[in-house]
């Protein structure tokens, strides 16, 4: 290979990890914002979980049918289309004067990020032919992914501190601006193929998984026997049965449900899912709990997070290298282990924990994370035929998404239904009246958040320290039910994995032959 065509494949490499690394980022990086933004546009709890979740439940629910738009008008058109409404909504949200406002900008960018996100794995494929160069590739590009999940905090907190909340947004202009010139010269032009649109499965799952936070959501606040969220709920089930039903039927469905046969197929999918799940809930809540009831800095909550991207760092090639020569199943049950130790390591402290006392949970959920995105990806480029790639790659990246939309979901509603038992009983025994019980019950939000509740410092000492009590025992329920499901699912991948069949990748002198479970590609 030519000089001129290794620094093309470089460059190539640089675009899609940067898109990625900033599409990753944008998950998390909000996070350590997220007070300073309900200070000045005045949201509590409920508003900021949409702002988090505006992005990734467009974003998970657009992924699928962002691969067959690539499929049917080009890979890389779409991904540079992506990559510019990416940009475009970044810029949106930090000018954003309300709440409303930034919430839509940030669905805004969870469209782009769908649309370049499946096509950035098959792009790779385009661009490394040599099945070695693919593997180290491969692993780069999920390195750097899920750096961008774990630097997000550190990088956060300090531009909050220092720059205002704004910042976190502006830094992606740049950034997707110099990507948008980088994609236009070195991406391979991969021309399109005919695939249909599933029009039915669209709406099915996009309103389904709509539905279904907004129950989660708004659940605590309203009531769960609320006819509003019974409603909701009720009608995310129904659609999400009547989705999959229809993506059984179809012949070129938008998630192919038929990978799950596979058992390590299905094992990789469940990780990435059930790691974004436990994960994308404790890096929402974290902050929360650094700034608000530990008294930290968001430059200090930032720089907390150092860590974990530490250890994601040296996760990331140790994962490859481990895959390689193992398999995917040692790194996959290994990380899930290691995540599932770290986040209910948390539980064992409380408000007047001290930072070098809990930092090594930080280690092993940097650690554990770092272990599981390498191999997700490599079983897909090996089990997967490569007409498939394009679609199994998007059904990874929905998971992940998907998982992070319910950890936040989830794990919300069940901090914010415990923390409100703890402190109506913690305020009975102190003999607050009812009315008044009322108005502190938003103390969380306002003291966290600045969201027109009484500040947590004009609240009388036992008052203050009982919302910080029962916003801790809040957390406490969360971190050990997230952790509950990453031990089980690491129980489940050492089972699925143990029992697939090893299949012979596709090397420099010819194809991969597919595994029994997947069909056969007509040539």
């Amino acid at each position: 290979m030519d000089g001129s065509s290794t620094r093309r494949q470089r460059l190539a490499l640089l675009t899609l990890c940067v898109t990625m690394f900033m599409s990753m980022l944008d998950n998390v990086i909000v996070n350590n914002a997220l007070p300073r933004i309900g200070q000045d546009l005045d949201a509590g709890i409920s508003g900021l979980q949409w702002v988090a979740e505006g992005y990734s439940l467009v974003y998970a629910a657009l992924l699928l049918t962002g691969g067959a738009i690539g499929d049917r008008h080009g890979r890389t058109r779409v991904f540079r289309l992506g990559l510019a409404l990416f940009t475009a909504g970044s810029a949106v949200a930090a000018l954003a004067g309300t709440i409303g406002v930034l919430v839509g900008a940030r669905m805004l960018q969870g469209v782009g990020a769908a649309l370049l996100t499946p096509g950035s794995l098959t792009l790779l494929r385009h661009v490394f032919t040599d099945e070695r160069e693919r593997e180290r590739a491969i692993a780069t590009w999920s390195g750097v992914s899920a750096l961008g999940l774990s630097v997000g905090p550190v990088v956060g907190g300090p531009m909050v501190e220092h720059l205002g909340w704004a910042s976190v947004f502006w830094i992606n202009v740049p950034i997707g601006a110099a990507g948008l010139l980088l994609a236009v010269r070195v991406l391979p032009d991969i021309p399109p193929r005919p695939r249909r649109i599933d029009l039915g499965g669209l709406p099915l799952s996009a309103a389904g998984l709509a539905l279904l936070v907004y129950a989660l959501i708004e659940g605590p606040s309203r009531g769960w026997t609320d006819a509003r969220v019974l409603g909701c709920g009720a009608a995310a089930v129904v659609l999400l049965f009547a989705f999959l039903v229809l993506e059984l039927r179809l012949a070129e469905p938008m998630l192919e449900l038929r990978l799950f046969r596979d058992g390590a197929l299905g094992g990789a999918l469940l990780s990435g899912f059930v790691v974004s799940f436990g994960m994308f809930g404790a890096l929402f809540f974290l902050p929360l709990l650094m700034q608000g009831v530990l008294g930290w800095s968001p430059a200090g909550a930032g720089y907390a997070g150092l860590p974990m991207t530490a250890m994601l760092v040296v996760a990331a090639p140790l994962s490859g290298r481990l895959t390689a020569r193992f398999g995917p199943r040692p790194p996959l049950v290994l990380g899930l282990g290691l995540c599932a130790a770290g986040l209910g390591g948390l539980a064992l402290y409380g408000d007047q924990a001290r930072y070098p006392g809990y930092l090594w949970t930080l280690f092993a959920m940097g650690l554990g994370m770092g272990l599981t995105f390498t191999p997700v990806s490599i079983v897909v480029m090996t089990r997967v035929p490569p007409a498939q790639t394009g679609m199994a790659s998007a059904t990874v990246n929905t998971l992940r998404e998907l998982g992070g939309v319910l950890g936040i979901a989830v794990l919300g509603a069940l901090l914010t239904d415990r923390w409100s038992d703890s402190l109506t009983a913690a305020l009975h025994r102190l003999g607050v009246p009812p009315d008044a019980a009322g108005r502190i019950a938003d103390a969380p939000a306002g003291a966290l958040h600045g969201g027109g509740a009484p500040a947590a410092e004009a609240l009388p000492g036992p008052v203050r320290d009982a919302v910080d009590g029962a916003f801790v025992d809040g957390i406490h329920l969360a971190v050990l039910c997230g952790a509950a499901a990453l031990a089980v699912t690491a129980v489940l991948v050492a089972v699925l994995l143990g029992r697939a069949r090893p299949v012979a990748r596709a090397g420099a002198d010819g194809p991969r032959q597919p595994h029994p479970a997947e069909p056969v590609e007509a040539h």
